[in-house]
């Protein structure tokens, strides 16, 4: 199994280090992942300048290990284009802190699986739901089990994987259930500053409020140390409320 493996911490990043001992296990494994860190930068894809991959070693990783001056997006799309053979599966992690509900459309470790999933490669992304003292070795022995089985279990065109992983301990991990996307929201703040100059500049953060986290949920599974899969794809459409839209669209029609 060719394994491409990427994600939005940056190459030098622990979990991404776990993440790429674990899967040479059972397959050949690719890196490429960016130069620093880029997390939150969703699914930008850089058109404006060059991008470069920059082969690095990182110890006790066997394979290529690249660092790139691009995106999460920009990676996957490099792994598919200059590799000599295609990878068979596309794996982005393992991501310091959780990625869950509206969390997703923000997330450079989400939106490389799902840049995957676009180039028609069979991917996941996997996440800890902690940033401090993180343990990836859970999540990176769950992620080598689950690479195993996407070797044998053929994905639905168009989609990807979104595996979100309790911060304790494997023998407190309640089980794998299977979820849908939250609601959490976010209460926003930002923070006006002055710089040693005199020139303003802000600075957001915010905290996550959440509104959905019904039983069947990734954020309820995670708050039960269960791990989260949620399946995923990236057409947007909202089907239930195309025919309410037809007199919308009657009226517009009218010059």
């Amino acid at each position: 199994m060719r394994i491409l493996i990427t994600n939005d911490d940056g190459v030098r990043a622990p979990g991404l280090y776990a993440l790429s001992r674990s899967l040479q296990e059972i397959g050949e494994v690719r890196v490429i992942a960016p130069e620093r860190e880029q997390s939150a930068v969703g699914h930008a894809v850089t058109l404006h300048k060059p991008l470069r991959l920059m082969p690095i070693e990182l110890p006790g990783v066997n394979g290529e290990v690249f660092a790139c001056n691009g995106t999460p997006a920009d990676c996957v799309i490099l792994g598919r284009l200059t590799g000599s053979e295609l990878p068979d599966l596309v794996v982005s992690g393992i991501n310091g802190g959780a990625n869950l509900a509206e969390e997703v459309l923000y997330s450079g470790t989400v939106s490389a699986a799902m840049e995957a999933a676009i180039q028609g490669i069979p991917s996941f992304a996997i996440s800890v739901a902690s940033y401090d003292e993180v343990d990836f070795g859970p999540a990176a022995r769950f992620a080598r089990r689950l690479a195993v089985l996407l070797g044998d279990f053929a994905l639905p065109d168009n989609s990807f994987l979104n595996v979100n992983v309790p911060a304790v301990p494997s023998e407190q991990i309640q089980g794998v259930a299977l979820t849908r996307l939250g609601h959490r929201a976010y209460v926003n703040r930002i923070d006006r500053r002055e710089d040693p100059r005199g020139e303003t500049y802000y600075w957001f953060s915010g905290n996550p409020t959440e509104s959905d986290s019904a039983p069947d949920t990734d954020i309820a599974a995670v708050t039960a140390n269960k791990i989260s899969i949620t399946p995923a794809h990236f057409d947007l459409t909202h089907y239930e409320i195309l025919d309410n839209l037809n007199s919308l669209l009657e009226g517009l029609c009218e010059w």
